[in-house]
């Protein structure tokens, strides 16, 4: 696990940590994280829109996708 990122989101921030960053590359469709200290899961879809894995914990679908092109952009996905 990595160091904690920071993004902020209709001005509020949150904490992320990006869970198996070693197993991601460009080619990577699947990303696990943890928020704010609980873990969800992304998907890139057929549409390669960011969505959320499972839903036990709905997430602002707005978010979901800024977190998603926040890794995306570093790690250069």
């Amino acid at each position: 696990m990595g160091l904690p990122l920071r993004i902020t989101f209709n001005d509020k921030d949150y904490v992320y940590q990006i869970i198996d960053s070693k197993l991601i590359d460009q080619h990577s469709t699947e990303l696990n994280l943890l928020l704010n200290g609980e873990k969800i899961g992304l998907i890139k879809n057929e549409k390669r829109v960011w969505v959320q894995k499972d839903d036990s914990k709905t997430i602002d679908p707005e978010l979901i996708q800024a977190l998603g092109r926040s890794v995306s952009l570093r790690m250069r996905m």
